[in-house]
């Protein structure tokens, strides 16, 4: 089961309905944090996720909205026992701003916290899964993430009896991809075919950018921000956000099953013509509000 929280959907203020940016991805007891904004802590207590459960935090870029949440949350996994290493990426070059939301008060911190300056490419690795970044296009380096399940061979058991494979047969064909049975040579491809892991895509803040389209290509989610309607589309541009109109662009031309378009500005306080606007050109689009939560199976 892949489960996807909203925990906070505002974009630079918080409102009385949208707490600042973080989503969470729950996958095989693993949790992993997408942004911190301020208050996320308090979200995650109020939707059921366990704050001192978290692995990583994956970090977009340093403006206060995004990274301010990381000070109280540490402190509060500190003095509830934590002794696990918890991972923090954060783009390149603005490791030393992580680690001031860490010390800037001498706090006790008893567990192991390591900041992991990010570029594009791999970023961390688990048994079954691995996340990936890619550059957005915003006011500073700024970066989204991929989470990327393996891929799952399945064999064909018909098929595999009948060619002779059996036993400890299976293991030695996937290991070497080809095996020698009786007069032949079966390949792995004969007998096998291969799942899509499950893809889900983080982006903000941004422009629209081809970086984007690449990573989401057939996403099952793209969560990308859509911060203005379209009428304010030359604020966009300038501020290097993105309307709701151009997420959902992004999300056609990457053939992405589902977007969830988040990071709303606090002047749409009814933020349901985003939603109409993205909807003209891609159908399967959702505004995300705080404590939605999308499961992917």
């Amino acid at each position: 089961m892949l489960d996807i929280v909203a925990l906070g959907t505002s974009g630079s203020t918080p409102t009385k309905e949208r707490n600042l940016p973080s989503f969470a991805i729950i996958y095989e007891g693993d949790i992993l944090l997408f942004d911190c904004g301020e208050g996320t802590q308090m979200q995650m207590l109020k939707f059921g996720i366990n704050p001192v459960k978290v692995k990583a935090i994956f970090l977009s870029h340093t403006h206060g909205d995004h990274v301010i949440g990381v000070a109280g949350l540490v402190r509060t996994m500190s003095m509830a026992g934590r002794q696990d290493p918890l991972l923090i990426f954060v783009p390149s070059g603005y490791e030393s701003t992580v680690n001031n939301l860490l010390v800037f008060d001498k706090a006790l911190l008893r567990f192991p916290i390591v900041i992991k300056g990010v570029r594009k490419g791999k970023v961390y690795e688990a048994k079954s899964y691995a996340v990936y970044a890619f550059r957005l296009n915003h006011t500073i380096p700024t970066y989204g993430y991929v989470f990327k399940e393996n891929d799952r061979l399945h064999f064909v058991a018909e098929k595999a009896k009948k060619l002779g494979i059996k036993g400890p047969m299976f293991s030695e064909l996937q290991m070497k991809k080809r095996l020698k049975v009786g007069g032949r040579v079966v390949r792995l491809e004969e007998v096998s075919w291969v799942e899509p892991g499950k893809k889900i895509v983080y982006a903000t803040d941004t422009r629209p950018s081809k970086e984007t389209i690449k990573a989401a290509m057939g996403a099952d989610l793209l969560i990308h921000e859509a911060a203005y309607a379209s009428s304010e589309k030359k604020l966009a541009k300038e501020r290097k956000h993105s309307t709701a109109e151009e997420a959902a662009s992004i999300a056609k031309q990457a053939k992405a099953k589902m977007l969830v378009l988040t990071h709303i500005s606090a002047r749409h306080r009814e933020a349901s013509v985003l939603e109409k606007e993205a909807r003209k050109i891609f159908k399967n689009a959702h505004i995300a509000y705080d404590g939605m939560k999308i499961h992917i199976r």
